[in-house]
């Protein structure tokens, strides 16, 4: 497992939501009502508009205003990531809830962005009507033989696609995971190619500007990551990753990485600081490469992915997480595993990107990232960690308490309830009222 780099962001730079964020009703929150945006021209347009045209164009302007101050909750176009925040809904357990009262708890917790590792029919009947964006898996088990026939990808398409769009938003297909950087790198000739056949499929139905098609990718890919602007990827991966990479190049894909502190806290105990695993405050560290500071591992390691993406030529890919997560309990080997260092870094996680921050390297483009994981899943094989990463227990009750709401009471230790529709609501009401004053001033 390559060591981990570390860094920290300067000063924190957010990117007004174009809907409103799921994020707590916080200082962070409080800093949107001064981004700019369409609201911050209407005062100046409709003072223009006023002069040039009378009252007729004037009310067409506060029209429009209104609408973009209250957006209509209609359908909208297909996106891949709504937002920076999702979850990887695993299933590996014999009693986990089942798949529509999960749709309950993911609206209910107000998680738009689902991933899992499959394409389950009950789970994409759930999600129906749902609204809720859902990316499906065509395993690891599958990808030779995808590679090997197209028609494969076909018939695969048009019973795991075709008929659950457009109600069952399905907005991403995973080919594999994790195939590249293994002891076993059988697989990773032939994703390429079935990644080219699965895409084929999507352009026969026409839905390869509506559904993305990435593979998650682990640390064990790059050589090394510490500093991150050292990273680069190892050279036997690169013979199969540069034509996947290509191609994602050109059809627009983004880079996905299963990102864990956690782990690399685990292989390195001793020379982590912990505090720097968990985004609390630490000295954090400088790369001496580029000068940039880090405060959070996690920023670091995408950043470590950005640099090996560049020195590889793919300057314009982003980088997204496909998998973070923090285990809540363990084997006595597994330094850190502990419910209240899965609390900590999961709120933490969840603060930062709602943020919408960017890393230190790429500090204009918020990072985006689906956590592990929904539930904690007794079925798992490996270590002990591996069956508690869960924000929520089997019954639907939450595992810690990071502002959600479980399924049933929770005993867990209480957070001041974080509820981002009235803080976004009163932002915009604002905004509002402060316009129809403006006007009412400039009529009289």
């Amino acid at each position: 497992m390559p060591l981990p780099g570390t860094q920290v962001p300067g000063k924190a730079q957010l990117a007004c939501p174009s809907e409103p964020t799921t994020a707590g009703c916080d200082a962070d929150c409080l800093l949107l009502s001064s981004c700019s945006g369409p609201l911050a021209d209407c005062g100046h347009a409709i003072t223009t508009m006023m002069r040039r045209s009378g009252r007729a164009h004037f009310m067409l302007v506060l029209f429009c205003c209104l609408l973009l101050a209250f957006p209509s909750h209609g359908p909208r176009g297909v996106e891949a990531f709504a937002g920076v925040y999702g979850i990887n809904y695993g299933r590996i357990a014999n009693n986990i809830p089942s798949p529509d009262k999960v749709v309950k708890l993911l609206r209910a917790s107000k998680i738009r962005n689902v991933k899992i590792y499959d394409a389950d029919h009950s789970v994409l009947d759930a999600f129906r009507g749902s609204g809720l964006n859902l990316v499906i898996a065509i395993p690891n088990e599958l990808v030779k033989d995808f590679a090997a026939n197209e028609s494969r990808s076909i018939d695969w398409l048009n019973e795991n696609v075709q008929p659950y769009l457009p109600q069952t938003r399905i907005v991403g297909i995973t080919v594999g995971n994790e195939v590249m950087g293994g002891q076993d790198m059988s697989l990773a000739e032939p994703l390429v190619q079935a990644v080219k056949n699965v895409y084929n499929g999507l352009k026969r139905f026409h839905l390869e500007n509506k559904i993305e098609l990435f593979t998650p990718h682990s640390e064990a890919v790059f050589a090394t990551s510490y500093p991150p602007s050292a990273c680069v990827f190892k050279e036997d991966v690169m013979v199969y990753m540069k034509p996947l990479l290509d191609f994602f190049s050109q059809i627009g894909s983004p880079f996905y990485v299963n990102a864990y502190p956690f782990l690399a806290y685990i292989y390195d105990s001793e020379h982590i600081d912990i505090n720097y695993a968990l985004f609390k405050p630490n000295p954090g560290i400088v790369d001496p490469n580029t000068s940039l500071h880090y405060d959070n591992m996690f920023d670091a390691q995408i950043d470590a992915a950005y640099a090996a993406l560049q020195a590889a030529g793919y300057n314009d890919m982003e980088v997204r997480v496909a998998e973070t997560g923090w285990a809540s309990s363990g084997d006595q080997s597994e330094a850190g595993a502990s419910v209240e260092n899965a609390r900590t870094y999961n709120f933490n996680l969840r603060k930062r990107l709602f943020m919408r921050k960017g890393t230190p390297l790429k500090p204009k483009r918020p990072v985006k990232a689906y956590i592990f994981a929904l539930f904690n899943e007794n079925l798992k094989g490996g270590s002990g960690s591996e069956r508690h990463y869960g924000l929520f227990n089997a019954d639907g009750r939450i595992a810690y308490n990071i502002g959600y709401s479980g399924l049933l009471p929770s005993s867990a230790p209480s957070l001041q309830k974080i509820r981002a529709g009235g803080c976004w609501t009163v932002h915009y009401l604002a905004t509002v009222i402060s316009s129809i004053f403006t006007l009412l001033a400039l009529l009289i």
